[in-house]
């Protein structure tokens, strides 16, 4: 029977393995090898071997009613997008207020994860920490829960690109990267468009003398904020449209948005448009980029082909002289040492993962590896979702298909990815915001039943269909059921209104001319060149119409905008 977890790292993934640990009843032991909780979002001035780090200025690219956990939604006057300090401490305020910090090891570092003897059979873990002191223990654990993350170990790829050797300026991986003072008056090359690369490049192009990125493949770039102001992913990530999007032929879907991005700055005009189409592949998000090619400091260049002695040679041809530094924002390599090197049994040596988290290759399973996926969406719902179902697993409450079931689906998602990421290791990692999370809700027994709600709760139905997927979605039944859930959802809108309202504003005139006056107006003008002879009758089954529409919008659509 399983009782005690091991829990490696105290990062936003690590807390909410504890959290769920003991909400099922479950012994957690967390090991930290820092001081401090947060992980990747714990800002340090200088950057530390086999740790993550972050730049100074980073903010986050998700709404904070998108990213927060599902049963502790962030305060009210928190900005929508908030800086790293901000996320930091709303960890801080979830640890206190579940009292997690008493689990945790700091300073302790987990050197192995190792199979006992008789795993077939108690399916334990043997795992060697150190301490601050440099001291060994050794503990059994009936579970492991690896919360250690994927960009700790960046990817420079020197070698790659000829006289990077006798080349005179500095070349260094964005893990590196702190704030752009060093950049100051210098000539400098970003490598790389995701969204670090965007960040940093944007970033040092307001002191640099000139500013350089350079992509293999262009990207499509969309800012933080939608239509009227609100947070994209508040309106783009909806059940209505997860629905619109399988129904829909892909090339409409991607011709409409795509006209749409190109409608606020043409991707070709300004040398960002890649191959791939928007929907594809995630796009950047970055509200500066553009603004930043049109004021000129910062340009546009493909791919890096290699280094001449002070300059830099693009694969076009053209080459840039007298650079000082090059920033390679070029990735992790999604490394885990301390696993069993049994598990990395992919075809590149990386982690083989069952819906990226559990290993097939297990008799038992009694591992998971949190957070090693990339979707178009915020991560924490979906960590800990996983969290929710992989101590289900581990405790017989939920059962996993046979290993070679579980290699077939492994393959076949692998080789429909492949199709907008030809590389294998990146399309193992790729998974669908909504539908994953409802696959593992589902298996958890915390999927919303969207007929059962219509039926009871059409209030909620409306909000849950046609509004923001929200966390708090996965809390209204089932196990680990928040009673906070419903009016979580019904006063999202007012949480996202509340850091807006620093001053007074005037109230709005209503207009001189009533909307429906003009809709009816129309409705006359219509009838009457339809039929002189019958305009009575049409005239009378307008308004009829027009007063059920009324109502209806009355009733339901407006539920939908911000309270």
């Amino acid at each position: 029977m399983v009782r005690r977890v091991a829990v490696v790292g105290a990062g936003s993934s690590g807390l909410a393995c504890i959290k769920i640990c003991v909400e099922e009843g479950l012994e957690p032991v967390c090991f930290e090898s820092s001081d401090d909780i947060g992980g990747l979002w714990k800002f340090k001035e200088s950057p530390e071997p086999e740790r993550s780090s972050i730049y100074r200025s980073l903010v986050v690219n998700t709404s904070k009613e998108m990213m927060c956990y599902s049963d502790f939604p962030m305060p009210a006057d928190y900005p929508n997008y908030m800086h790293n300090s901000q996320l930091l401490q709303y960890y801080r305020l979830y640890a206190d207020h579940f009292d997690l910090l008493r689990y945790i090891h700091f300073q302790t570092t987990v050197k192995s994860v190792a199979q006992r003897p008789d795993f077939s059979l108690s399916g334990q873990w043997d795992i060697v920490t150190i301490n601050k002191d440099g001291e060994e223990e050794r503990n059994v654990f009936d579970a492991v829960m690896v919360c250690s993350g994927h960009y700790t170990h960046p990817s420079l790829p020197l070698s790659s690109f000829p006289g990077y050797e006798t080349f005179s300026g500095r070349c260094f991986h964005s893990w590196e990267y702190k704030d752009a003072d060093a950049c100051r008056g210098k000539r400098v090359v970003v490598v790389g468009i995701g969204n670090s690369g965007g960040d940093i490049a944007v970033e040092i192009s307001r002191s640099a003398k000139k500013t350089f990125l350079s992509t293999r493949e262009g990207a499509w770039v969309i800012g933080r904020m939608s239509s009227n102001g609100l947070p994209l992913d508040m309106t783009a990530i909806t059940r209505l449209n997860n629905m619109l999007t399988l129904l829909l032929p892909n090339t409409l879907v991607n011709w409409a948005a795509e006209r749409a991005l190109n409608y606020k700055y043409d991707h070709r005009l300004y040398g960002l448009k890649p191959k791939h189409r928007l929907m594809d592949r995630k796009p950047l998000i970055n509200d500066d980029l553009p603004g930043r090619i049109l004021q000129g400091a910062l340009v546009m260049k493909t791919n890096l082909k290699g280094f001449k002695d002070s300059g830099v040679e693009f694969e076009d041809g053209r080459v840039e002289e007298n650079i000082d530094a090059v920033v390679f924002c070029t990735g992790y390599n999604g490394t885990f040492p301390f696993l069993p090197s049994v598990l990395t049994d992919g075809p590149q040596r990386e982690l083989t993962l069952y819906k990226t988290l559990f290993p097939p290759s297990l008799v038992r399973p009694t591992l998971a590896v949190m957070a090693l996926f990339q979707a178009k969406g915020p991560i924490t719902p979906i960590v800990e979702m996983q969290a929710r179902w992989a101590v289900k697993v581990f405790t017989g409450s939920s059962c996993l298909p046979p290993k070679e079931k579980m290699l077939e689906v492994i393959e076949s998602e692998r080789k429909r990815n492949m199709k907008s990421y030809p590389c294998p290791r990146t399309a193992a990692l790729q998974v669908e915001y909504i539908p994953f999370l409802d696959f593992m809700a589902k298996e958890v027994g915390v999927r919303p039943n969207l007929l059962t709600l219509l039926l009871t709760d059409p209030v909620l139905w409306v909000r849950i269909v046609f509004g923001p997927c929200t966390p708090y979605q996965y809390r209204l039944t089932g196990p680990g059921q928040w009673a906070g859930a419903r009016q979580a959802i019904l006063t999202q809108w007012e949480r996202l209104a509340q850091p807006f309202r620093t001053r007074a504003v005037p109230e709005s005139r209503p207009s001189a001319i009533s909307p429906w006056a003009l809709v009816l107006g129309g409705t006359v003008a219509m009838a009457f060149v339809l039929s002189k002879t019958e305009i009575t009758p049409v005239l009378s089954g307008a308004a009829q119409f027009l007063d059920r529409c009324k109502m209806f919008l009355k009733d339901s659509w407006f539920t939908l905008t911000p309270d």
